[in-house]
Parts: C-alpha cells; sequence; structure tokens
C-alpha cells in the first residue's frame, strides 16, 4: 500500500474534537402491517416461482417449453435462479422479483431488459428477436452482478451449444476447461486460473488507496444570519461521479458530492436548508432523526408540494436535542437516495461514557477524540457497494496515532443489512440512531440495517495497518479482487 500521510486534527478543552470537524481524506430511512404484508407477498412470489421452475426445469436447472409458455425466472438476494436458462427460439421469459431490495434481468449485448422490479413484481420479456445461441445474463443493478446475479440464456437447444461465451460472477468461461466452469459456481478450474485470480486479488490490495475525483462528506459551512440563524444551501443535482478509479457514473447529489455535504450544528440553533432542485424531476427532503412540525417533514406531497426541477423549498427547525442524523430524498426514495441524494447530520455532543470501563475497554474520564466521522454504508444504484460513496480501492483509510480514540458513526443508507467488522480493535457501541445506550457494548461486528446509525469509539492501541469492511464477503471481494465496501485503519507507532 501507499505511504499514507497522518491527519491534522484539533481539540479544546471538551476533550471533544470541533465540529464540525472535517475528515482528513486523500483525493479521492411506515407501517408495520404494510410492510409485513409485503415481505409475505415477496416471498410467496418467490416460492411460486421457484415451484413453478422445478416443475417445468430440464436436468440442468433451466426451464425448456412450448415457445407459447413463458420460461420463469426468479430474482433474490442474490441470485438469478435458475442460473442456466434455457428458452425454445421465438419463446418469453417471465422474471419475478422474489426478493425485497430492487432487482432487474438484462441479457448482455442486447435491448432486452426489465424495469427494476421490487419485490414481487414481475415482467414478460419477448425473446423472439433473439438469435440461437448462448448469451450473459445479469442484474445491472451497481453491485449486484459481483454480489452473484448472473448467468446464462441459451435459445433453441441445450446450453452451449454454439460454443458462445458463457460467465458466472463476471468470470469467462470460454477460457475454462471442458469440465469446469467459474469459482463462483463451486466448480473445478486449471491452476493457471487460481493463480489469475490470487494475482488479481493481490494486485486490487496493493492499489490502495487509490485516487478518484471527488471527496464526499464535506463539512458545509452555514450562513449565520443577524438572529442567529445557521442557514445551509444544498442544491440538487445529477453530476459525474467517481466511484472507483475509472469508473465514473451520473450521480444525483447535494453540491456536487456523494455523500452530500456534512452539516454540523449545536443544541439549540434555528437552523435552515434551502433546497435548490436542478434535477430533471421532483425531489423533497427528510430529515431522518431530527425532531421537525409536519410541514418540515419532507414527504411531499403529503406535508409538502413536491419541489419541481427550477424550484426551490426552504426547511426550518430547531435543533432540540443531540442527534446523529441523515438528510435524503423521500419522493422516488429507491432511486434518488441510492443514486446519491443522501448527506449527514450531526448535532450537538453525544455522551460518550466517559469513566466507565466496557467490556475490556477502560473509557478514560478525560477522554479526548482525535475524530468523528460519519460512514455512509451505499450498495445499490449508480454508487453501488460503497463507504462514503466510494468503492475500494478509493476507500478513504483512517489515519491516526497510536493511543487515539476515534468516534465512528455508522449511516445505513442501502437497501441491505451490513455487518461492519474491524480487524483486531473493540467497536464500543455507545449510541444507537443517536441516542446514548443506557448499556453500552464491546462488539467486533457491528450490524447496521437500513436507516440506522450506529455510534461507536474505537481506541487504536496497535501499530499498522487494519482491514475494516462488511463482513457479506461478496460485498467485498470479486473474481477480479477486492472492491466495495472495506477501508482500512492506519495506525502510526508512538513516538
Amino acid at each position: 500500500m501507499q505511504t499514507i500521510e497522518p491527519p491534522v486534527t484539533a481539540g479544546d478543552g471538551s476533550g471533544d474534537p470541533p465540529r464540525p470537524s472535517p475528515r482528513t481524506a486523500p483525493e479521492n430511512e411506515g407501517n408495520l402491517g404494510l410492510a409485513g404484508f409485503a415481505v409475505v407477498l415477496a416471498v410467496l412470489a418467490l416460492l411460486i416461482a421457484t415451484v413453478v421452475a422445478l416443475l417445468g426445469g430440464d436436468d440442468d436447472g433451466g426451464t425448456a417449453g412450448g415457445a407459447g409458455t413463458p420460461v420463469t425466472v426468479s430474482l433474490s438476494e442474490f441470485a438469478i435462479s435458475p442460473a442456466a436458462i434455457t428458452v425454445p427460439e421465438g419463446g418469453s421469459l417471465t422474471v419475478t422479483n422474489g426478493g425485497t431490495a430492487a432487482h432487474n434481468f438484462s441479457v448482455e449485448g442486447t435491448d432486452v431488459v426489465t424495469a427494476d422490479l421490487a419485490g414481487g413484481e414481475s415482467e414478460t420479456l419477448d425473446l423472439s428477436g433473439l438469435a440461437p445461441g448462448d448469451y450473459d445474463v445479469l442484474c445491472t443493478i451497481a453491485g449486484h452482478a459481483d454480489s452473484g446475479m448472473t448467468g446464462t440464456l441459451t435459445i433453441g437447444g441445450a446450453a452451449g451449444g454454439d460454443g458462445a461465451s458463457m460467465s458466472s460472477a463476471g468470470h469467462d468461461m470460454s477460457a475454462m476447461s471442458d469440465s469446469g466452469s467459474s469459482a463462483a459456481g463451486g466448480d473445478t478450474m486449471t491452476e493457471e486460473q487460481y493463480a489469475e485470480m490470487s494475482a488479481a486479488m493481490d494486485e486490487s490490495i496493493l492499489a490502495y488507496p487509490a485516487e478518484t475525483e471527488g471527496v464526499g462528506n464535506q463539512v458545509l459551512e452555514p450562513r449565520v444570519e443577524a438572529d442567529g440563524t445557521k442557514v445551509f444551501e444544498l442544491t440538487a443535482e445529477i453530476t459525474p461521479w467517481e466511484v472507483e478509479p475509472g469508473t465514473t457514473v451520473d450521480a444525483w447529489t447535494y453540491n456536487g458530492m456523494v455523500p452530500g455535504p456534512q452539516i454540523a450544528v449545536d443544541v439549540g440553533d434555528r437552523v435552515r436548508i434551502e433546497l435548490q432542485n436542478d434535477l430533471p424531476m421532483a425531489t423533497d427532503l427528510h430529515l431522518h432523526g431530527i425532531n421537525v412540525e409536519n410541514d418540515m417533514d419532507g414527504v411531499a406531497p403529503l406535508t409538502q408540494p413536491s419541489i419541481e426541477p427550477g424550484e426551490s423549498f426552504t426547511y426550518d427547525f430547531t435543533a432540540d436535542e443531540a442527534a446523529v442524523a441523515m438528510y435524503h430524498a423521500h419522493h422516488h426514495g429507491q432511486m434518488q437516495v441510492p443514486n446519491g441524494l443522501l448527506g449527514t447530520l450531526l448535532v450537538g455532543q453525544m455522551d460518550l461514557h466517559r469513566g466507565q470501563t466496557i467490556g475490556d475497554e477502560a473509557i478514560p474520564a478525560d477522554l479526548r477524540v482525535s475524530q468523528e466521522m460519519p460512514l455512509v454504508l451505499n450498495d445499490s444504484g449508480v454508487i453501488g457497494l460503497s463507504l462514503n460513496g466510494k468503492s475500494f480501492p478509493a476507500t478513504t483509510p483512517i489515519v491516526a496515532d497510536e493511543g487515539d480514540w476515534v468516534l465512528v458513526h455508522y449511516m445505513n443508507e442501502g437497501s441491505q443489512i451490513h455487518p461492519m467488522h474491524l480487524h483486531q480493535f473493540d467497536q464500543v457501541v455507545v449510541a444507537k440512531d443517536g441516542y446514548p445506550l443506557d448499556n453500552p457494548y464491546v462488539a467486533d461486528t457491528v450490524n447496521v440495517a437500513p436507516g440506522e446509525r450506529y455510534s461507536v469509539l474505537v481506541h487504536l492501541d496497535r501499530p499498522g495497518t487494519w482491514v475494516w469492511h462488511c463482513h457479506i464477503l461478496n460485498h467485498v471481494e470479486r473474481e477480479t479482487g477486492m472492491f466495495g465496501m472495506v477501508t482500512a485503519v492506519v495506525v502510526e507507532p508512538a513516538g
């Protein structure tokens, strides 16, 4: 890895870093009944699709029938079932999303693709325009193919009948032995192919930290009016965003960055957020974790008119208690948020249980936090599997001195749970959703569900470079190496 310079930090007599406390970086949220019913529908759809597939399937896991009978395929987290699909020439394919996250089904190299299907939704694709042969299929939502949503489609005849290229989890199968398939499929590969995978992993790790254009979560300074009101200006727009080296997407951003700028205020502050909409569609802004009046809740058209393109809206509230919060779009949030319309909002300072011993960690009575930072988790949309808007090796390392204490706020703006694991250091979980815990605890893996925020203290008392990552392993590794939700802690030796 490259040499990483430690950040410059500052503090005051309180023992906490000044807020806002920007990261030093290299160039780089309801009705329970309805939710439960949706889950039941999704599971039922998956069961139906699976039974139909089994009843109509051939011995190879595909489903071949008459040209007038659609073949069925099910999508889930994270698989296309069956993975080897056979459809008669001139046939069709019914795709059902049996999962909970949005997925699509695309035939690579063609214009045959479903819409992004929510859980329980289906779409039938007409395949009559496809010539006989073998095709690669995948979910094109960022990160989903790398997590296993790939397969093959054979039009007319047995799979592989014309020798066309096939792939699984992004691995080219045309270069494999006759009896082998991809490692993701669990079959045998040649020694040379295993060696290539090992070399790719090493190369991907040694590229860290890689420089990319754009840095998210930068502190936004307010305009302070005569009465003390702090005014923050946000512009929602589509902006090029380099997620990882060489991968630039059209991100939906606040002020041109992902995550959007960090807003930090004190308890008691009067706050105004002025949002200008320069997007091609309407939007709104929900303050997730902040106490506001109903007309400031940001759910158009219920609590406010939609903010149409070219229009603006002002959100006005008093920060009445300490908070670890997020702000994000609510209008078509299933698209706008994972595509980048999200940001962090911190209010005041939380109780860090100074002077207590939690597990094996004794928190000093005079604890000084050297760095405080949000770590925003995402997994879908154009941004995909990422930490603070970047995918490894472009994620930003935490650089600190031996003995430092850091405060990290996990914020899950994605569609999936992410168990965040830090190698060799205890994570002292001091708060949940911004509320200090009566019984804080120690964990090496913290499970963060969508919309949740967990605040953890970490005592960095071991020099070295240590890995910090989501422990759903296909969120961090693929056949071409390490990617996605991985960062590192670099602890410089004392003295």
